[in-house]
């Protein structure tokens, strides 16, 4: 039995939460409520629980101000917030899992039937991290990436990914100064995550790094040979749009 605890200021969200669980996941037991950083540093000590559904913004503080409590945070967390573009952006970037308000019922499944998959990753502190330094620089150059693979937890620059490509379900990265690692999500995800990043999809299998391309060769349908002599193919339907970003360059 999974034992979750829900801290959030608003009684209704925090019985709405109950009564999902409660419903679609028998496996998880809510042991405790709070509703502000206070009462939920004392019963994430006083209960050790599995899981903390978390509420970024409290009465006396905020969520991270719970997380940094703890030296080492041995249960998941899923964040529970209001829209906003930069926070949502950091939350990808830093791989941290995360359900808008108000709450929908699918998305919620979704992400605890993805926290069951990975019973085993945790590494909260490190994804934390990445978080809150993206949230605090939203300038587009000093952005950091949580990218995981099979057995590992790379952080990376954004600006040292030269591109991606697409191996099936999963997306291969390519670096500036590292070898490449395979990691287990699809190429259209971090399109969408780096698109405004100096990133560009020349073809449904490919994003590059514009900032790395070399040049266009235009015989064959047209292809990038990038900084390190990759050759990557350009799409009749986005030739016309890499030929306004030259332009703009």
């Amino acid at each position: 039995m999974i034992k979750a605890i829900v801290i959030d200021d608003e009684k209704n969200a925090r019985e709405a939460i109950q009564q999902i669980i409660d419903k679609y996941f028998k496996e998880i037991s809510v042991i405790g409520l709070a509703d502000d950083v206070k009462s939920g540093i004392r019963l994430i000590t006083e209960l050790n629980p599995d899981l903390v559904l978390l509420d970024i913004k409290l009465p006396d503080g905020t969520g991270f101000d719970i997380l940094n409590h703890f030296q080492d945070i041995q249960f998941f967390t899923i964040f529970i917030t209001a829209y906003d573009k930069h926070a949502i952006q950091a939350f990808k970037f830093s791989a941290l899992d995360y359900l808008l308000k108000p709450i929908d019922i699918d998305e919620f499944k979704l992400a605890i039937d993805k926290l069951l998959k990975a019973r085993e990753e945790r590494n909260t502190k490190q994804k934390l991290e990445i978080f809150l330094e993206n949230i605090q620089n939203i300038s587009k150059e000093v952005k950091r990436i949580v990218l995981k693979t099979s057995d590992s937890i790379h952080l990376v620059q954004v600006n040292e990914i030269l591109r991606c490509q697409s191996e099936g379900n999963y997306t291969k990265f390519f670096f500036t100064n590292k070898s490449p690692i395979l990691v287990s999500k699809n190429i259209k995800e971090y399109f969408e995550m780096l698109k405004d990043y100096q990133f560009f999809r020349p073809h449904q299998s490919h994003i590059v790094n514009i900032n790395y391309i070399k040049r266009f060769h235009k015989l064959d349908g047209g292809s990038l040979i990038m900084q390190d002599d990759s050759i990557v193919p350009v799409s009749t339907r986005k030739r016309e749009e890499l030929m306004k970003i030259f332009d703009n360059m």
